[in-house]
């Protein structure tokens, strides 16, 4: 299969997708989401991890502002290609990891932060920019920004249009890490590597009652933790599990 925005490769069950207009810094164009949407609903079996990164040095500048035709209609770009592609992250069979090598900005910071594990180079930067062209946050920012950082600071972000440095976006709770941009590279693909190697079902359990939680209530919860456990216990991976530390040994998952 052949991309024209994108590169995508997989090697021993990762899979790497690789946002490809270096040029303008990976902006979002209307080819692009339809070939971030097709590969992520269209993974092989072997599959079990997609690490997600921009080429250059950038990760995503957000939406194509020379796209007149998206410009003309945001709702219904928003509604036809956005959400699809946003959809396809959120329901991807496996975990997603945003590999954030440079600014995310706009669209492209919130493309970053739906991914499940976002991993940040220090020179990396997040950026709410809607505002400074007179646009309110999309792309889910507005559902997920908030509920990571608190209203706060999320109203800060989105107001103000400041550049949120990798560091602190850690700190305040937005992504999970930053590293140096030295050890950047080798420590995403370690955590890939651990992934891959893992539960499958059971990560596809915990991603599903995690983004759950926020909208039920504690007897909701309960329920949801014992379908979804009882899923788990059902797998070839909870056998494993029990057998290799009675054994004393590392599993060998299989993702099943």
């Amino acid at each position: 299969m052949g991309f024209e925005t994108i590169q995508f490769g997989e090697n021993d069950g990762v899979a790497t997708l690789i946002l490809n207009r270096p040029q303008v810094m990976n902006a979002l164009s209307s080819r692009m989401r339809a070939e971030i949407t097709t590969v992520l609903t269209t993974l092989s079996p072997e599959t079990r991890c997609v690490v997600m990164t921009g080429s250059g040095r950038a990760f995503c500048s957000g939406q194509d502002l020379t796209d007149a035709a998206a410009a003309s209609d945001l709702e219904g770009t928003l509604r036809r290609e956005y959400e699809p592609m946003l959809r396809a992250v959120v329901d991807c069979p496996v975990p997603v990891i945003a590999a954030v090598n440079g600014v995310a900005a706009g669209a492209g910071a919130n493309l970053a932060l739906v991914a499940d594990v976002v991993i940040a180079a220090e020179s990396a930067q997040f950026i709410q920019a809607f505002s400074r062209i007179g646009l309110i946050p999309d792309a889910g920012g507005t559902w997920m920004i908030p509920r990571a950082v608190g209203m706060a600071r999320a109203m800060g972000m989105m107001l103000f249009a400041d550049a949120i440095p990798a560091r602190q976006a850690a700190d305040w709770g937005l992504i999970w890490q930053a590293l140096p941009d030295a050890e950047f590279a080798e420590a995403v693909a370690a955590r890939a590597r651990h992934l891959a190697q893992g539960p499958t079902v059971a990560y596809r359990g915990i991603r599903e009652a995690l983004r759950a939680s926020s909208g039920n209530d504690l007897d909701a919860q309960l329920a949801l933790e014992a379908r979804l456990q009882g899923q788990a216990g059902r797998s070839a991976d909870f056998r494993e599990g029990v057998a290799a530390f009675l054994e004393k040994r590392q599993p060998r998952f299989r993702g099943a």
